[in-house]
């Protein structure tokens, strides 16, 4: 039977190395704040509660990881004291409690499901910490084990110095802890130290005077990123844009040119669908079955059903919806319009606040104009639409089923079913107009 469980995440870092007004948990990989990828990992535990620890003067944040309550660390005192801060608002202190690190965004729900498992064993130990191996440890804190394997201490990377026996395991900093002795364990915890603060690896210590043991899961070494600069930033994006290729490849979705490709953290493919180098996908994006993306692509917030090409060289902006089997070409932006089963935005158009019937063919140059400078207007485009190259649809404006719009028109009024709609100036021409123009240029020029 599963023992309950709730967890802290640990995000009151202000993060100066930043160099950011904003907190430093806020800075987003893959679309996603890298406090809520933790959150994500943690969250199919199915916890009683997360509560994250945050710095004061940063409460807007709880708007950011809800369902998540925020507790706020008045002082910077440490880890150990951020722990202390954060446990008062738990649902409760049975069982395990998880603690993570809300700057660690490449954790796994997989990785913290094995450490609550090492703590619900028979006789469990008291602390589970993660550990990794790694051929660069210059920045981590060791795992000293004992000859039984259980863990013996965490020693912090300044004083590695002092260990006497070969180390293979470094500190990731998540644990799993007992909640029944957490608050006791944490009473314990001493500011003597370099810089004043409460370590919470110091816990490993005290719950073996106290009687009690402590052991390592190990997880990858990806998994112990944490986010402390915007060059780490810059490797936690291209970690987790590995992480979501591999996953979509896994899938069956054909990436031409994997390393090109970005993805956002929600990215939804289908199988069998193709997307070509060089595209970008955004926040809030589905995309159906044997769906075709092709290069230099931008789609976000848009609804893609199957057998749908788009681009290349398109844009699809949020609130965008193309049905099945239609075409989006080249240089055409999509913005807050539905485009219907089988119709065609081949090239050079803008469609936005629209909706575009089944197999209706839109023209080159073609452009809904909805905004009037003060409010967004709709533009209807029945079935089976023909509109011409360069048209300009002046919203709110309809076109009725199997109308026909000749190129070149403006319209500005509704167009009723079955019409033929041409507005163009009369063609007015001057013989030998051409011919005197150039004269008269030419005689001005030598004047000058």
């Amino acid at each position: 039977m599963q023992q309950s469980l709730s967890a802290l995440v640990l995000a009151a870092g202000k993060g100066t190395r930043m160099n950011s007004r904003k907190l430093k948990v806020l800075h987003e990989i893959a679309g996603l704040p890298l406090v809520c990828h933790v959150i994500e990992a943690i969250k199919p535990l199915q916890p009683d509660n997360i509560v994250v620890v945050i710095p004061s003067g940063h409460e807007t944040i709880g708007d950011v990881v809800k369902p998540a309550t925020i507790k706020i660390q008045q002082s910077a005192l440490g880890t150990g004291d951020a722990v202390k801060c954060g446990i008062t608002d738990l649902k409760t202190l049975s069982g395990t409690v998880l603690v993570a690190f809300g700057a660690d965004p490449m954790i796994t729900t997989e990785t913290l499901k094995k450490m609550i498992e090492a703590r619900e064993i028979e006789n469990p130990p008291d602390v589970v910490v993660l550990g990794f191996r790694t051929e660069n440890p210059d920045r981590y804190g060791r795992l000293v084990l004992d000859n039984d394997g259980k863990l013996e201490r965490i020693v912090e990377v300044s004083e590695a110095h002092s260990i006497d026996k070969p180390v293979e395991l470094y500190n990731a900093g998540v644990m799993a802890i007992n909640g029944a002795k957490i608050a006791e364990f944490l009473e314990e915890l001493s500011p003597d130290n370099g810089k004043k603060e409460y370590y919470l690896t110091d816990i490993v210590g005290i719950a073996l005077a106290k009687g009690g043991y402590a052991i390592v899961v190990e997880g990858e070494e990806s998994e112990s990123l944490g986010v402390d600069s915007r060059a780490d930033l810059a490797r936690a994006e291209a970690m987790m844009q590995a992480r979501l290729r591999h996953r979509m490849l896994s899938s069956g979705v054909t990436l031409v040119s994997p390393e090109t490709t970005f993805f956002s953290h929600d990215t939804v493919i289908g199988k069998d669908s193709i997307i070509h180098p060089n595209v970008v996908i955004g926040k809030n994006v589905t995309i159906g079955e044997a769906v075709e993306i092709k290069s230099f692509s931008h789609l976000e917030g848009t609804i893609i059903s199957d057998e749908v090409v788009i681009g290349p060289y398109a844009r699809l902006r949020p609130e965008s919806k193309i049905d099945k089997g239609a075409k989006i070409g080249n240089f055409v932006e999509i913005k807050k319009a539905k485009i219907g089963e089988g119709a065609k935005v081949n090239h050079l158009s803008y469609v936005g606040d629209a909706n575009v019937g089944q197999n209706a063919n839109i023209g080159a140059g073609t452009i809904t104009c909805n905004y009037d400078g003060f409010s967004k207007h709709l533009t209807v485009i029945g079935n089976d639409v023909f509109i011409g190259s360069n048209t300009s649809l002046v919203a709110p404006v309809e076109v009725g089923d199997n109308a026909i719009i000749g190129a070149g028109s403006t319209i500005t009024k509704s167009v009723d079913e079955n019409a033929l709609s041409v507005v163009r100036g009369e063609l007015k021409e001057i013989p030998n107009g051409a011919k005197r123009f150039r004269s008269r240029r030419q005689q001005d020029h030598k004047k000058d």
